[in-house]
């Protein structure tokens, strides 16, 4: 039940998603359109509907850059490529220093569009890496110190000037640093979990794409022993011919070596089909307690000793080999001969409509402040405190009990007193059925 990935780390496991965070180079255009049109509108509806004066051709140059560089991109790029960070970065600051220079044109911290400098800081916060990110955020800091100093005066009802109190001003802008600061955190809080759940479901994907994979095997093996039987018999008849009637000693020979080569492979393939057949009773319809004993037989004599029980109501359910329930409920049972004392304690319960499995070691059990956060993936390291371990692995093992429709719930206690885990599926879920006929 060992993950082909490193579950000690509390990163991405690496070569596994390497694109997660990135930032397609056509979202950054269409964002940069929505800019430039809200800007225009935004200068002509205070320009000639409101009638404020203000330096309109330094503005409309300023948008104007924006606009340009997105024809820019447009020509000589590929607009749906994923951008480097270096790439999204420059562009991003880019969009900063527009903004800021528009707000100085147009009264800076006074003027109520400051609260825009948020959002190419936030989108840089949750997709780009921290030394990027601060990056964009000391740019807008910096924009923020220059509009105190430097700003024009907010554009106004022609012949008329508006102050605003010092105080109130120097109040807008921490309130801006506030909003700068929590939305960056809450976004890198955010990007952070979506990187990292997206790089473990594809490791989870990838371990059932594996276990599919090795399933595959016997039919692989069925399907050649039938495409090959009969070429094979036909070879060996016509060697057999040759053989017969040759009247060179050698080329009998080596007739007769051709006749027993083929016999011999028809035989190995005879076997595999053999097994096939063998290996469908035992595997794609699996007796309740058989499962069990299968995903716990690996682990048998690793140091912890392993208790099967297995009780319900009626007759006990046949299950349905399926990489989901077989991987999620080994990891599960590895975890626990890992961090056991020296018991492990597997029960199984039927009903009519549900099947549940408990799991439960004699270990020193699951830290308290661990058992809100299981189900996390990377949450842990293997470092021999109490809890850990739990990351990856348990992750992967969880999801795909979720795939079968079913729940895992953790906890401390049970009959050993360690951690303990209680999960339970809908019965037509992972109950084989029986073919009609």
């Amino acid at each position: 039940m060992l993950d082909a990935y490193d579950l000690t780390q509390d990163a991405p496991p690496p070569g596994g998603a390497p694109f997660f965070g990135r930032v397609r180079l056509r979202t950054l255009i269409v964002l940069r359109w929505l800019a430039v049109f809200g800007q225009a509108a935004s200068l002509l509806f205070v320009s000639l509907i409101l009638g404020f004066a203000l330096p309109l051709a330094l503005c409309a140059a300023v948008v104007a850059a924006s606009a340009i560089l997105n024809l820019g991109l447009i020509i000589t790029r590929d607009i749906q490529r994923l951008t480097s960070h270096h790439e999204a970065f420059v562009q991003l600051g880019f969009d900063v220093l527009q903004l800021t220079i528009l707000l100085l044109l147009t009264g800076g911290l006074q003027n109520p569009f400051v609260v825009m400098l948020v959002a190419p800081v936030t989108i840089g916060v949750a997709a780009l890496p921290p030394r990027y990110a601060l990056g964009l955020a000391a740019i807008g800091l910096s924009g923020l110190g220059a509009m105190a100093l430097f700003a024009l005066p907010l554009p106004w009802i022609r012949g008329e000037t508006l102050h605003l109190p010092p105080l109130y001003v120097a109040g807008l802008g921490t309130a801006f640093i506030i909003a700068v600061a929590f939305t960056a955190v809450y976004a890198w809080r955010i990007g952070h979990e979506a990187k990292r759940m997206g790089a473990a479901l594809a490791a989870t994907q990838a371990i059932l794409a594996r276990e599919q994979k090795l399933s595959a095997v016997g039919s692989l093996a069925a399907a050649a022993a039938h495409e090959l039987g009969t070429p094979l018999a036909t070879i060996q008849l016509t060697a057999r011919e040759i053989a017969r009637e040759a009247k060179d000693d050698v080329l009998r020979d080596d007739a007769e070596l051709l006749v027993s080569q083929a016999k011999r492979c028809r035989d190995i393939l005879q076997r595999l089909s053999a097994q096939r057949e063998t290996h469908d009773k035992m595997h794609d319809r699996m007796a309740f307690r058989d499962a069990l004993d299968e995903v716990a037989a690996p682990l048998r004599g690793l140091g912890a000793s392993i208790t099967l029980r297995a009780d319900g109501v009626g007759p006990a359910p046949y299950l349905a080999r399926q990489p989901e329930l077989l991987y999620g409920l080994g990891n599960l049972i590895e975890n626990a001969v890992e961090f056991a004392a020296g018991a492990v304690i597997i029960e199984g319960e039927w009903d009519a409509d549900t099947i549940r499995i408990s799991i439960n070691d004699d270990g020193k059990g699951i830290a308290p402040d661990m058992l809100s956060r299981i189900g996390e993936p990377y949450i842990s390291r293997r470092s021999g405190e109490i809890g850990g371990g739990m990351g990856l692995g348990t992750f992967i093992a969880i999801t795909m009990i979720e795939r079968l429709g079913g729940k895992a719930h953790f906890a401390n206690g049970g009959e050993l007193g360690g951690a303990i885990v209680h999960i339970q599926w809908p019965r037509n879920r992972v109950e084989a059925h029986e073919e009609a006929g």
